[in-house]
């Protein structure tokens, strides 16, 4: 009978039963009683009554038992950590047990024991285990390591176990060299400032050498680590390179993508005329389509690796297009993922292909498929120009077969085609007309009243046609109502006589009869141009516009470098960087590839990064309005979510929505308060790059820390606008940690409760880490001060200015609007200052183009004082020295989305007027850095 049976019973008075079993004499019905314990353990029973009966079985030398009574330990031991030390001296006797398999269970065990009274005392036998002559012993307690350093971090320093670990991965041993990688590697992702893992080419030569005979996971451990190092030059690349290459032929698909990671992240280094490029480039395209053979959910997590290896470096799968032909049984995710690298890999070669195969798809029965095709098709029309007239008939063709949803999105594609090649394929126009009557969906309702509009004076009834979309004004969704406004005002400019009675209406309907104020500011400014200046209507209004790029989903340069890092983990597949879906971000470190040399360079060029710290880092770039997901402030005034956003699908958007869905049901018109324009200074002086190539001499200029400046409350949303609640506020960084200080008065005569804020998504993706508790309803003439804690983990888009913060209040009066600026110095982190020769790498690396020059007046302040005061927030100076009578101090600071800036500061002594010089690889920051200098010197 198999062990099944314990599961079964459900006898009352068990506890008393057992315990009895468990002192028993004979050896077979103590090990029946603790499975009987284990097993009502699993089904969810409270069994910690038991505990020292349990314990007192451990004392045996039958395994299976000893097994049993460890799992057990290991679930109670934190109920009971009392209890639990009675177990020491078993644990210390078993490590010195004769035989390998009890010394490794009693480690293991000791590592899950997740009790602070008890660690100390289990140093001394993990001491004895990690250098035990078995390697099956050795390998446990090096993950018993990495456990013990989740506990308690400083214990494990004090003791010594993270030399011993290093030594380890020079064993014999290469399993126990894995397990030492993997616990390292642990350690180090917990405190990413530690430099645990300090590879050098002995060590990676010894790990390449374990590599070939570990397990799998084995392996993968050691490939994810050569991941992070950063060769000294091309040689050194090309050489790992040759020998991780043999791993893309393993049979785990795991091993296969982090040998392809390590390929990706180093052939950056080789040089393209190479002769060995080209091989690495054929050996890499195989293990990939193999990967396409395995079940569906592997296909799909090959296919989203796949999609990033593309986007970087399509060369490698450009003759494989046939292995992404969609397959009749492929799961609608499979085949959405093919769709989208087929069009990737499309070019003049194989456009005829993948025509023929996306006309084949079209017919099919899934709509949501057919829909990707059909948009398919118009996308290699604008990625591959030759392909244009035939992808346009090809279209024609499937409008004819009248199914509606394919209509609809063939229409949408055209307009983009209409875009892309102007004045070439208008002749269409005629037969998209005809079937005007079947479009229901918004998206391709507005496509249809755009071409219409922007081709009015070639199509006779324009106006009739646009007429009938207006009967129907208001149930229009909002995407269709603006389109309508401008289509109507172009056609007005177009053929001002026949349409002067339209435009008046559309006009009334947009600004006096909509509750939507983008459709009304729209309409106002519309109405106010063509009231004003017709010329510059025209002007305006029917402008040339610019050519649509080919691919609009591309991902950022910066972001797909590094998830080009993260290839083969969960960062790949959500093609988000792991800070975006890592609650807290412990531990999350921004990776980069490294800066791509040529053969011919010296090995010892400054230019050349120490391992692990390339200057060519490539940092968070802020996305563009244009980079834009979904509409800008979706506002929800329950309780503000601290965690990090959602995965949205990527939709690229003309013109951002500024408050659209979701605002304009709440209240009529927001009443935003505008921000102060920014003060822009003239670029000033010749570039101030001398001096910086004999850094190394220089002292380092250090100050004292003294708190982050603060600027006083100031009032952001004024009584008047707000129905008698004013709000001011600053903002302020204290120990990392950011907060908006807020002073609520109500000016009204009636009592304000239920307080709510939200932001709008901004620059760096500032949001409420709290709610706004406002304790106790706020009476009138009353004012009460909060401080409201923030993070950086919100949406983010690129504001204008920068620094700009859109924030929405409710109470139960209303919902209020006002705008404001923050200090950019709030943004500055703790860990902002860089290594000397690291600085020097990475301000030679920067384009010149990208620096900025400053004058900073009436500043009285000497060097010391001046490193000092900006020491305090958060600007490190790196070195410090004197040329020619000048003081020369040269600084860093990061911001929270890891972008780097460097400054040189020239200051002259009995001169109150400084030269600053910024350089960063983001430069529109360097403004706003240059005002953050101005207010923290000045104040």
């Amino acid at each position: 009978m198999t062990d099944s049976k314990y599961f079964t019973t459900t006898k009352k008075g068990e506890i008393f039963e057992l315990k009895a079993e468990l002192n028993s004499d004979k050896k077979e019905k103590k090990k029946e009683a603790v499975k009987k314990v284990i097993a009502s353990m699993t089904v969810g029973k409270d069994v910690s009554a038991l505990f020292p009966d349990v314990v007192n079985c451990m004392q045996t030398d039958n395994l299976e038992l000893k097994k049993l009574v460890y799992l057990y330990l290991m679930n109670y031991a934190k109920s009971q950590p009392d209890m639990a030390i009675m177990a020491v001296n078993t644990f210390v006797k078993d490590c010195e047990d004769p035989n390998p398999l009890i010394r490794a269970l009693a480690v293991r065990t000791m590592g899950c024991i997740r009790v602070d009274k008890i660690t100390e005392y289990l140093c001394e036998p993990l001491r004895k285990c990690l250098k035990d002559e078995d390697p099956y012993v050795r390998k446990t307690a090096a993950v018993c390591v990495a456990k013990l350093h989740d506990i308690n971090a400083q214990l494990v320093e004090d003791q010594g176990f993270l030399d011993t670990l290093k030594d380890l991965i020079s064993d014999s041993n290469p399993m126990v060299v894995a397990n030492a990688v993997a616990a390292l590697s642990e350690i180090a992702e917990s405190h990413p400032s530690s430099n645990l893992l300090d590879l050098n080419p002995q060590s990676i030569n010894k790990l390449l050498t374990a590599l070939n005979e570990c397990t799998e996971w084995g392996q993968i451990f050691i490939l994810d680590c050569l991941a992070n190092y950063t060769p000294k030059d091309d040689r050194e690349a090309q050489s790992i390179c040759e020998r991780v290459t043999p791993r893309l032929s393993h049979a785990n698909s795991a091993v296969v993508l982090s040998a392809v990671k390590v390929l990706m992240k180093f052939m950056e280094m080789l040089s393209k005329d190479l002769d060995y490029y080209g091989t690495l480039l054929k050996k890499l395209a195989p293990p990939l389509v193999t990967l396409l053979s395995a079940e569906p959910e592997l296909q799909y997590v090959a296919l989203r690796n796949i999609n990033l290896i593309v986007q970087k470096r399509p060369e490698i799968l450009k003759h494989e297009m046939k292995v992404f032909f969609v397959k009749y049984n492929d799961p609608i995710y499979v085949k959405l993922e093919k769709l989208d690298i087929m069009i990737r890999l499309a070019s003049q070669a194989n456009i005829a292909q993948v025509l023929a195969e996306l006309k084949e798809y079209a017919t099919e029965v899934d709509v949501d498929f057919v829909r990707k095709a059909v948009r398919a098709i118009g996308r290699c029309a604008i990625k591959v120009e030759q392909s244009a007239e035939r992808c346009v008939s090809t279209l024609l063709d499937l409008i004819q077969t009248k199914v509606n949803y394919v209509v609809q999105e063939a229409i949408v594609v055209i307009k983009d085609i209409f875009r892309k090649y102007p004045n070439k394929y208008e002749s269409v126009i005629a037969t998209l007309c005809e079937n005007l009557d079947s479009l229901d969906e918004p998206e391709a309702r507005a496509a249809m009243i755009w071409i219409v509009g922007e081709y009015a004076e070639r199509i006779d009834n324009a106006d009739e046609l646009l007429e009938s979309f207006l009967e129907g004004f208001h149930d229009e969704s909002t995407q269709v109502q603006l389109q309508l406004l401008t289509a109507i005002v172009k056609l007005f400019l177009k053929k001002p006589t026949e349409t002067q009675e339209l435009v008046q209406q559309v006009l009334s309907l947009a600004t006096q009869d909509s509750d939507n104020p983008d459709l009304r500011d729209r309409g106002y400014i519309y109405w106010r141009l063509l009231s004003t200046d017709p010329v510059a209507a025209k002007e305006v209004v029917l402008a040339e516009k610019p050519l649509i790029s080919e691919e609009t989903d591309l991902i950022e340069p910066t972001l797909l470098d590094e998830l080009i890092c993260y290839i083969g983990t969960l960062a790949s597949v959500y093609h988000k960087p792991p800070s975006a879906f890592v609650e807290g971000g412990r531990g999350v470190v921004h990776k980069s590839l490294p800066p791509r040399t040529a053969s011919s360079e010296s090995t010892e060029s400054p230019e050349t990064a120490p391992a692990g710290a390339p200057p060519g880092e490539q940092l968070d770039v802020i996305p563009t309005q244009g980079d834009l997901l979904g509409d800008l402030l979706n506002l929800d005034l329950g309780p503000p979510v601290s965690g990090p956003p959602l995965a949205t699908s990527s939709v690229q958007m003309g013109a951002v929505d500024l408050l659209g869905s979701g605002l304009d049901s709440l209240i009529g018109a927001p009443n935003f308060v505008s921000p102060p324009a920014a003060a822009v200074p003239a670029n000033l002086g010749a570039p101030m790059g001398s001096g910086l190539s004999d850094l190394f001499d220089l002292t380092s200029g250090v100050g004292t820390l003294s708190g982050s400046y603060v600027a006083p409350k100031a009032v952001w949303l004024p009584a008047m606008k707000a129905k008698g609640l004013e709000i001011s506020g600053t903002f302020t960084r204290q120990v990392g940690s950011i907060s908006m200080d807020l002073q609520l008065t109500n000016k009204a005569l009636q009592v304000m409760t239920d307080f709510a804020i939200q932001f709008n998504r901004n620059s760096f993706g500032l949001a409420p880490a709290a709610p706004l508790q406002v304790h106790a309803p706020l009476s009138p003439n009353q004012t009460v001060e909060i401080s409201l804690p923030l993070n950086t983990v919100g949406s983010v888009m690129k504001m204008e200015p920068l620094n700009n913060l859109q924030v929405a209040v409710k109470n139960n009066i209303d919902v209020f609007y006002f705008s404001t600026l923050y200090p950019l110095h709030i943004l500055f982190v703790e860990d902002g200052k860089m290594d000397r020769q690291m600085f020097l790498a990475t301000w030679k690396d920067i384009p010149n183009e990208n620096e900025a020059q400053f004058q900073i007046r009436d500043c009285p302040l000497n060097a010391e004082a001046v490193s000092s005061r900006l020491q305090s927030s958060n600007i490190f100076t790196v070195a410090k020295r004197n040329v020619e009578g000048q003081d020369m101090l040269y600084q860093s600071l990061k911001l929270t989305n890891g972008i780097w800036v460097l400054a040189e500061l020239r200051i002259q002594p009995g001169n109150p007027s400084f030269m600053l010089s910024l350089k960063c690889r983001a430069p529109e920051v360097s403004q706003h850095v240059y005002q953050a200098y101005e207010t923290i010197l000045k104040n």
